[in-house]
C-alpha cells in the first residue's frame, strides 16, 4: 500500500499540549496501556534491535539509576540469546521477543528504545505510541519523509514522551558554541559545511540469493520493506547501503552532522532547494547507495554544504583527508572567522586561522538520562532532542538522496558547470575530484551522478514542479508491505 500523496500540514504546537490519548491502535490489537511511572518507581525499558547500537543501549539504560531493562526484541534469536545470557551474567533477568507486537502488549514495559534498521524506525515508534509506551528512537527517525511526519503526528496525538537518538543535542559544548555564534561574535554565518569522511569497506558481491540465517525470522526482519531475496553477504549492518532498508552514510553517520548544521543555523524548518551529486566508486559490490557525495541545501539563513566520503585518501591507505582538521563534524564559516568541531568539541578561529576560543565537549553521555528524566517527570523541558526537530533533520539526508536517485551520469565538466554558482560548490567539487583521482578513479570513464535541483515546499513537505517535482514526490514515501503499513491516520 502506498501512503497517500496528500500530506496534511501539521500544527507546530508542542505534542505535550495535545488532547488525551486515543483508545484505538491502528494495525494492532487492543491492549493494556502502560502507566506513567511514579516518582519512586523504576522505569521499565525494552530495547528493540540489539545487533549493534541496541546492544550498547541495553548497557547504557541499565546504568541509569531507577531504570530496569526488562525486555529485548529482535527477529534474530541468536541475538536474543546473547542478551539473555549477558543479563544473567549481570545478575538480571530479561524477557525476549522476536515480534515487537507481542512486546507492546506487555503492561510491564513503560518505554521502548528503538534501534532497529532504519526501515522499521517510524512504524515501530508509531505502534509503540499507540500501545501507550514512551519512545526513544534512533536516528534517522524515518526511512522516508512522509512516515517521519506520521511519527510526529502520532507523538502529538498520543501525548507520550518521544526523544531522538541525536545524542549531540545534549552536548553542552556544542550548545555553547552555537550560542556564541548566534550572539554575533564571529559575524554573520556565510556557509555551514558538514563532513562525514568515514572509510567504509566494500560489502562484497554475491552471485545469487543468499540463505537466510535459520535463527532469523526474515518476514519480521523485512517488516515494511519488500521481502525480497537476500542479495548481499551479511544480513546485518550492510542494510545501510541498500535503498530498500538504509539511507547510505548521509543517513547513517551524516544525520548527526546534518542535525548539527540545522542547530547551528537556529533550527530552520527546511531548505528551499536541494541538489546532490556523487556516485559509488572503486567497489564493484551489492551496495546501491553512494560512497562519495556532495549535497547542497539552500536554507534561508545560510546555505549548508555536506560531503560524504567512504574511500581512503589513497588506495591502500587507512587515513582520510580532512577539511580544516575536520573529518566527521562541521565547519561554520562566518564573516569574521569560523568554528570547526563536532561531537568531541571544537574551536573558533579568527580570519587568519588563529585559535580564539575552545568549546570542550560535555554532556553527550547524559542524553539517555534526559529521556528518563522526561519519562519520570512528564516534563518536555528534559527532552533535548524532540521528535519534530528529529524529523526535520532526518528529512535532510532523504532530500539529498531523492535528488541523487533522480540524477544522470555526466562528465565532470558538465557537473562542475552546474554547481559553479552554488556557495562553496566549485571548491568542494574540486576537492571531490582530487579525492577520487587519489583513489585511482577516472571520472572520464566512471562519471558523476548529477541530481536535479529540487524546489521544496516546507509547509506541505512536498517538492514543487510539474515534472521533476512529481518524480521527486514519488520518493517521499514507499510501498508498504502488509501488515507492516504506516497508517495514513495514526
Amino acid at each position: 500500500m502506498r501512503a497517500s500523496t496528500a500530506t496534511r500540514t501539521c500544527s507546530r504546537r508542542s505534542f505535550l499540549r495535545t488532547s488525551a490519548c486515543a483508545a484505538t491502535a491502528f494495525s494492532l490489537p487492543a491492549r493494556v496501556w502502560a502507566q506513567a511511572p511514579g516518582a519512586n518507581s523504576a522505569i521499565r525499558v525494552a530495547v528493540l534491535g540489539v545487533h549493534s547500537k541496541g546492544h550498547a543501549h541495553v548497557l547504557d539504560f541499565s546504568k541509569v539509576p531507577g531504570v530496569r531493562v526488562v525486555a529485548v526484541c529482535d527477529p534474530d534469536r541468536s541475538l536474543l540469546e546473547r542478551e539473555r545470557a549477558a543479563a544473567q551474567n549481570r545478575g538480571q533477568t530479561i524477557q525476549t521477543f522476536t515480534d515487537l507486537r507481542k512486546l507492546y502488549e506487555s503492561p510491564e514495559v513503560d518505554a521502548v528504545c528503538i534501534a532497529t534498521p532504519n526501515h522499521w524506525h517510524s512504524l515501530a515508534a508509531i505502534w509503540a505510541l499507540q500501545a501507550g509506551k514512551d519512545v526513544y528512537v534512533e536516528k534517522p527517525i524515518s526511512h522516508n519523509i512522509w512516515e517521519g511526519r506520521k511519527l510526529v503526528e502520532a507523538a502529538r496525538k498520543y501525548n507520550r514522551i518521544v526523544m531522538v537518538g541525536t545524542q549531540n543535542r545534549s552536548n553542552e559544548g556544542l550548545a555553547a558554541a552555537f550560542r556564541h555564534i548566534a550572539e554575533g561574535h564571529l559575524g554573520p554565518i556565510r556557509l555551514v559545511r558538514g563532513f562525514c569522511y568515514k572509510r567504509r569497506p566494500s560489502i562484497g558481491k554475491v552471485s545469487g540469493p543468499q540463505p537466510i540465517p535459520p535463527e532469523v525470522d526474515y518476514d519480521l526482519w523485512c517488516g515494511p520493506a519488500p521481502k525480497g531475496p537476500l542479495m548481499r553477504q551479511r544480513l546485518h549492518y550492510d542494510w545501510h547501503w541498500v535503498w530498500e532498508t538504509g539511507n547510505g552514510d548521509i543517513g547513517n553517520q551524516g544525520i548527526h552532522e546534518l542535525d548539527m548544521c540545522r542547530w547551528a543555523l537556529g533550527d530552520p524548518p527546511a531548505p528551499r532547494r536541494v541538489i546532490c551529486i556523487g556516485g559509488r566508486y572503486v567497489y564493484d559490490d551489492d551496495a546501491t547507495t553512494p560512497n562519495t557525495q556532495i549535497a547542497f541545501y539552500d536554507f534561508e539563513t545560510a546555505p549548508v554544504l555536506f560531503e560524504v566520503r567512504g574511500l581512503p585518501m589513497t588506495t591502500g591507505m587507512e587515513t582520510m583527508d580532512h577539511y580544516r582538521g575536520i573529518r566527521i563534524g562541521i565547519v561554520i564559516e562566518c564573516e569574521g572567522g569560523w568554528y570547526a568541531g563536532g561531537q568531541g568539541g571544537g574551536w573558533t578561529y579568527d580570519r587568519d586561522g588563529q585559535k580564539v576560543q575552545q568549546f570542550p565537549a560535555a554532556g553527550t553521555e547524559r542524553h539517555i538520562e534526559h529521556f528518563i528524566e522526561a519519562v519520570r517527570s512528564r516534563d518536555a523541558r528534559h527532552i533535548t532532542a524532540p521528535i519534530e526537530g528529529g524529523h526535520l533533520s532526518s528529512a535532510l539526508p532523504h532530500m539529498a538522496n531523492i535528488s541523487y536517485r533522480l540524477g544522470r551520469q555526466l562528465h565532470p565538466d558538465a557537473v562542475r558547470e552546474e554547481i559553479r554558482s552554488l556557495p562553496g560548490g566549485e571548491e568542494a567539487f574540486q576537492r571531490f575530484a582530487e579525492h577520487l583521482r587519489a583513489n585511482d578513479v577516472d571520472l572520464d570513464k566512471d562519471r558523476v551522478v548529477l541530481g536535479p535541483m529540487l524546489d521544496y515546499d516546507a509547509t506541505a513537505e512536498r517538492f514543487r514542479g510539474l515534472w521533476t517535482g512529481r518524480r521527486a514526490n514519488r520518493l517521499l514515501s514507499r510501498e508498504y508491505r502488509p501488515p507492516y503499513v504506516v497508517p495514513e491516520q495514526v
